[in-house]
């Protein structure tokens, strides 16, 4: 796996900034703005984004809803992809399918963790190298606190990317 240290963090550092990131969240993924979303931790190797329980993700059941647990979780993947693409010359990406499993009524904040950053840039890597698309299904893990204080798994969520060098 190739990818230039120096770049990664700054993509990281500028990504990571509360104001940069409420900004692109605002100008591009205005849903997942409005809800709550926010990415708290993001590397090479893994991400970690939530979503608050509250009016602007709640539905009539007084759980959270499945789409706003939707957008916690592919923002988790997309960071990821976004992260090794980045100045990588002009690469697309793009979800090509996406499959959920809803465990547990999610009723407070949750967490959504992708722990697949090698494995994204290795797949980048392949695009560059052979010129043509590659996919990925990536795994995202909701979580919230339960009584006990551990971490119950609420939400599973499996996003297949594709990535494409263009000349």
């Amino acid at each position: 796996m190739e990818h230039k240290t120096t770049k990664t963090d700054r993509f990281i550092k500028k990504f990571m900034n509360p104001f940069n990131q409420w900004l692109f969240l605002l100008m591009k993924l205005p849903a997942a703005w409005f809800m709550g979303v926010k990415v708290t931790l993001l590397n090479t190797e893994k991400s970690v984004v939530t979503i608050p329980y509250g009016w602007k993700s709640q539905n009539p059941f007084k759980s959270t809803y499945f789409a706003a647990q939707a957008a916690a979780a592919e923002m988790s993947t997309g960071i990821l992809c976004s992260l090794a693409i980045y100045d990588r010359g002009k690469i697309s990406m793009l979800i090509t399918d996406m499959r959920a499993e809803y465990i547990k009524k999610v009723n407070k904040k949750a967490s959504f963790t992708c722990e697949m950053g090698p494995e994204v840039f290795e797949m980048v890597q392949r695009a560059i190298d052979s010129g043509e698309g590659q996919t990925i299904t990536m795994e995202s893990i909701g979580t919230m606190p339960g009584d006990d204080g551990k971490a119950v798994v609420v939400s599973k969520f499996y996003f297949t990317w594709s990535v494409k060098a263009k000349n």
